[in-house]
């Protein structure tokens, strides 16, 4: 018996896989590709290439690899693209969760472990965010995490699908030097490849109402992350008690000019980022709490902030040579 994890050879679903089969667990990869890279799926790993929205792909796959649950990683992430491109997001992550659950109902699998977002949150009114905190999306993307996370409640409704939402914000690091955030839009991955580059990091915004003047988010390590997505699926196997929705959060946060400063201790390169117009609806402070998730996830911040960079830094020049 095997999961299947949606978007297994991206950066996200990649560490998901081997956090999965570092606890003896037998998994499937299904991606497109449109994101993810063949290389980061290990060889030992069944793929399957194709889209989730191709629904007899996916109930052959059910069948042909045994699998008895699903981690749906894939999607199009990108929030700023999708206020230019809504159609499109709506259906690589609403109709396609719709076409997955299809699936699923008709191959008789029953759990699924969901990669939301904190974009349903939008900008919250309050420092800390709660699983209880309104939810308030502000672009496609976000809106389209919602609507999945309503899917999955419904079809639990009307046939007893077990399932958990994962929301979080900004996920960094590496679990491994051939795993790299590959991303055109990411904070880490456009400083580094500005610097490997020669060029000046830009960051947006030095006006917050923060201490250094920098916006302050969650970031989270990508194998602190993936290790809480399989005791997720362990608890749906064994028929524990699971919430719906979990964040997976730090607490505290951290600021963009002090991840400025520990990129340049970390790299030995000095310099001092341009500073680029704030970008509309940033809020000031987004910082969740993990403590529901620390309860029943084995959630936990297992790096400090200089551990995410070094592992960040060290795959993405690893990915350049």
């Amino acid at each position: 018996m095997a999961w299947l994890v949606t978007g297994g050879a991206g950066y996200i679903g990649s560490h998901v896989v081997r956090a999965f089969q570092a606890e003896g667990l037998d998994v499937v990869v299904l991606d497109d590709l449109s994101s993810g890279h063949e290389s980061f799926v290990p060889a030992n790993v069944p793929f399957v290439r194709g889209s989730v929205l191709d629904g007899g792909l996916l109930v052959h796959t059910f069948h042909e690899h045994a699998v008895h649950g699903v981690v749906h990683v894939a999607g199009f992430k990108y929030a700023g693209v999708s206020m230019q491109r809504p159609l499109h997001t709506y259906e690589q992550n609403v109709t396609a969760t719709a076409t997955l659950l299809a699936a699923m109902n008709t191959a008789e699998i029953d759990r699924i472990v969901f990669s939301s977002s904190a974009a349903v949150y939008g900008t919250p009114r309050t420092d800390l965010v709660t699983e209880e905190t309104a939810k308030n999306p502000e672009s496609p993307y976000g809106e389209s995490k919602l609507i999945g996370e309503w899917l999955l409640r419904d079809q639990a409704v009307a046939t007893g699908l077990r399932h958990t939402s994962l929301r979080y914000f900004n996920v960094v690091g590496s679990g491994d030097l051939a795993l790299s955030d590959t991303s055109p839009h990411n904070l880490f991955p456009l400083v580094f490849a500005a610097l490997l580059d020669g060029r000046t990091p830009r960051i947006n915004g030095d006006d917050y109402a923060t201490p250094d003047g920098t916006c302050v988010r969650d970031y989270i390590h990508v194998a602190d992350l993936a290790l809480s997505h399989v005791a997720a699926a362990r608890r749906l196997s064994d028929g524990q008690p699971i919430e719906p929705v979990y964040n997976l959060g730090s607490g505290d946060g951290v600021s963009v000019g002090e991840i400025m400063a520990t990129v340049r201790r970390v790299t030995g390169i000095d310099f001092t980022p341009e500073i680029a117009p704030r970008r509309a609806g940033d809020p000031d402070r987004i910082v969740a709490s993990g403590a529901l998730a620390a309860r029943d996830l084995r959630w936990s911040m297992r790096h400090t902030l200089e551990q995410m960079v070094q592992s960040a830094w060290d795959s993405s020049r690893a990915a350049a040579h």
